[in-house]
Order: C-alpha cells, then structure tokens, then sequence
C-alpha cells in the first residue's frame, strides 16, 4: 500500500504532465493560427492580385492607351464621357494657321520606313482635298479639311503618297453607346505604331485657349468625321479614327475631314459586325485592311 509521500509524488507527477499536456496544446493552437492568419493573408493578397490581372485584362488595348503615352494612341477613348456633350466649335481660323507646320521626332522609331512631311509653311488652299481610301471591305471617299488643319492634311497626304497606309489592318473597333468609330493607321496593328514623328493639335484643340477647361468636357464628333487618334496633346502621328456614330469625346482630337456616304456604308458594314470576340472595344470582328490610299 503506497505511503502519503508517494501518493503525493504520483499526483505531482500527474499533475505536471497535465501542465505539459495544457502547454502543448497552446502551443499548437498558436502555431495553427499563425499559420491560418498566414494562409487567409495570401489568399487575399491573391484575390487583390486575381482582381487586378483581371482588371487590366478586360482593360487591353484601352488600358495600356491610357498609360503608355510614347506609344499608345487615343487614352481619353478609355472614358466613358457624360451623357450631356456640346457641338464642335465654330471654326475661325488661328492666327498663323498652317505658316509653321513641325514634324519632330517622337520617342519611339517608325513603324514603317517614310520621310517626314515637309516643314514650314503649307498652303491653306485649296481648302478640300479629295482622297479615297481602299479597303478590303470597301471603298471609303474623304474629303480632307486642308483649310482647318493643313498640317495635319499635310502629313496625311504625305504619308498616303508614300504608301505608308498600303497593307495596313485597321485594329481597333468601338461600338459602345458614347463612342462609335473604326481606328486605323497603324503598320503594327498593335495600337503602338507610328511614323516616327508626331505633331501638334489643330482644329477644334486650337478654338481654346491652352488652360480651358472645355478642353476636358466631351463635345460631339459627328457620324462622317475623320480625326486624328492620339496619346496626348502634341503626339499625333499616323493613327486616325473615322466615326460611324456620333461620339463623344474631349475636343483634343484633330477634324481633319469627313466621310462620304459610300465610306459611310463601308463602315456601318463593319460596325454591324461587331468587335471580335464581343465587347465594346477591340479588334473588328469583320477583319479590315487598309489596301490603299491616294489622293484624286
């Protein structure tokens, strides 16, 4: 029969194996949620990331024109302007309009080989300009506005007579509610290709003094436009965009001329169809390529 010192030496013992056993657990159930707050935090941390790809996927050619201003055209297409948007302004010509046409080098090399335009002072008249462009999906007639935007005119008609334009895909279609145009001119088909050089805005841009700021409120580009795509002020290069559906955008686009009702026709073919793969912007569903263009 064991003695009272034993039995206490037994419930001793117990007794700290019981504090051991106590202790482990806590140990363990620390250790557990460590490592649970640590799985739960990448698991966020992953979805914040999933969210982000996401993003910037769905986003494509739009994102990346709005962020990458040496090489993507047309960034303010990325915002859906208002519902209320005025008319383009009243023409009246600036003071010096067409005497001092730049074409500087832009920061990245020419998508195709070309010469820059001439520099200087281009005439004004005539004021229109004819030119035709054809395409695989159709022909499209152009007057170009050479009395509003000679340089722009100028470069234009410059890069079509060096067959800059010959070959080249029209990459990028938009069929949202605000905004309804076909966007051509690059050789890449990327979205990031040019001539090598870029120019100034002209008109509706030069009705405004520099610091309006009716600059940045959406005005309406009427169906028929042909406007200049760019990265923003000053960077204008090869990229043009022709409107099916009145559109609303910033007056930061150069109106260089206008689309003629069989041009009109052509592209309410291609819109009709659709961007491909669905969505409000991106590549024509009905595959566009500019074959030509010259000047009649």
């Amino acid at each position: 029969m064991p003695t009272n010192e034993q039995r206490r030496a037994t419930a001793k013992r117990k007794l700290e194996r019981q504090l051991e056993h106590r202790a482990e657990r806590e140990r363990k159930r620390r250790q557990y949620t460590i490592i649970g707050s640590a799985v739960g935090a990448v698991l966020v941390i992953a979805a914040v990331v999933a969210t982000i790809v996401l993003v910037n996927r769905d986003s494509g050619d739009q994102t990346a024109s709005a962020s990458t201003s040496t090489t993507q055209t047309s960034s303010p297409f990325d915002v859906p302007p208002p519902a209320e948007a005025a008319a383009l302004p009243e023409f009246s010509a600036p003071e010096g309009l067409g005497g001092n046409c730049q074409y500087p080098k832009s920061a990245d090399a020419a998508s195709k080989p070309n010469n820059p335009p001439r520099t200087g002072k281009v005439p004004t008249d005539p004021a229109e300009v004819s030119a035709s462009m054809e395409t695989n999906q159709g022909n499209i007639g152009l007057l170009l506005d050479n009395g509003k935007s000679p340089c722009t005119v100028n470069s234009f008609a410059s890069l079509a007579q060096q067959g800059f334009f010959n070959d080249t895909p029209c990459h990028r279609l938009t069929t949202s509610e605000s905004l309804g145009v076909l966007q051509c001119g690059d050789p890449t088909g990327e979205g990031t290709g040019g001539p090598g050089y870029e120019f100034a805005n002209e008109y509706p841009t030069d009705q405004f003094q520099p610091d309006d700021p009716k600059l940045n409120a959406p005005v309406v580009y009427p169906r028929g436009t042909l406007a200049m795509a760019n990265a923003g002020p000053g960077t204008n290069g090869s990229q043009f965009f022709l409107v099916y559906r009145d559109s609303q955008l910033p007056p930061q686009y150069t109106v260089f001329g206008k689309i003629d009702d069989t041009g009109l026709a052509t592209l309410d073919k291609i819109a009709e169809a659709g961007v491909d793969g669905g969505g409000p912007d991106g590549p024509p569903a009905l595959a566009t390529t500019v074959k030509k263009i010259q000047l009649d």
